[in-house]
């Protein structure tokens, strides 16, 4: 499951979307609509500006906006980069990989086998999804 950050964030990035004509949103405006708290919102998307997809601008007419084109923010970065490792166990992922410690022999686990395939098609799903296909809906 996508943890409460992640889909504030994509919550977030969904609304600097629709508002890219203005040249910046206030985390006011996005925190009000979405029923989010303001402090949980500004670190979600300091991460987000520091991961190169938000820019920001202080002072007067400040807030944020996408330094990316929405068809250019795969959603598996996203997912990635709040919750950390998309595959559903540590021996199956290919950046945070660990192996398991109860298995014996990953050659021939099952469970592994499985969960490899799991996680390759979840990633060919939510790599080749991106902030623009939220936006179409």
């Amino acid at each position: 499951m996508l943890s409460k950050k992640t889909k504030y964030a994509l919550h977030a990035l969904t609304y600097l979307g629709k508002h890219r004509d203005e040249k910046t949103v206030l985390i006011h405006d996005i925190a009000e609509e979405h029923g989010i708290s303001h402090k949980f919102l500004e670190n979600i998307l300091l991460e987000l500006k520091k991961a190169g997809i938000l820019g920001s601008k202080k002072g007067k007419g400040g807030g944020y906006y996408l330094i990316k084109e929405p068809k250019d923010i795969p959603l598996s970065k996203v997912i990635r980069l709040l919750d950390g490792p998309i595959a559903l166990l540590p021996c199956v992922s290919l950046n945070y990989y660990e192996p398991c410690s109860e298995c014996k022999d990953e050659a021939t686990c099952g469970i592994n086998k499985v969960m490899i395939q799991v996680r390759d098609e979840t990633l060919k799903i939510l790599e080749n999804k991106t902030l623009e296909d939220i936006l179409k809906t």
